[in-house]
């Protein structure tokens, strides 16, 4: 039976290849985890737009409407269904502007965003104060 003399140098690396692996393992892990929380600040920024603009024109309708209900009542429905939480909501003539907040799943601070919504009164015709 023969006996293999290995190297001194090649004994002290013996595990080194693990501990990189682990290494390498732990930083994708880190990586991937804080992309993860990337993305969901960015859906719950994209809802909350999306959440604002549609409150907004639901209120702005509810003020077009017959019965004249309340406007912020309206856009606070709307948010809630588009899974977003009425902040604020101010009615400025035929103009509704509101605020809704959307709590990111990983993230301590919600999503903000502001919408405003009403006629277009640009395009309106001009009205004439001549008399014949």
């Amino acid at each position: 039976m023969s006996v293999v003399m290995r190297p001194r140098a090649v004994q002290r690396d013996r595990g080194a290849a693990s501990v990189l692996v682990i290494g390498v393992v732990a930083a994708l892990l880190l990586l991937t985890a804080g992309a993860m929380t990337v993305i969901a600040v960015v859906a719950a920024s994209h809802r909350a737009r999306l959440a604002a603009d549609l409150a907004a024109i639901g209120g702005a309708l509810q003020l077009q409407g017959v019965d004249g209900a309340d406007a912020c009542a309206a856009a606070a429905v709307v948010a809630m269904r588009n899974g977003a939480q009425l902040a604020g909501c101010v009615v400025d003539g035929q103009d509704v502007s509101v605020t809704v907040h959307v709590a990111p799943t990983r993230w301590p601070a919600p999503a903000v965003a502001r919408a405003r919504a009403g006629p277009d009164l640009s395009t309106a015709l001009p009205i004439s104060s001549t008399h014949e």
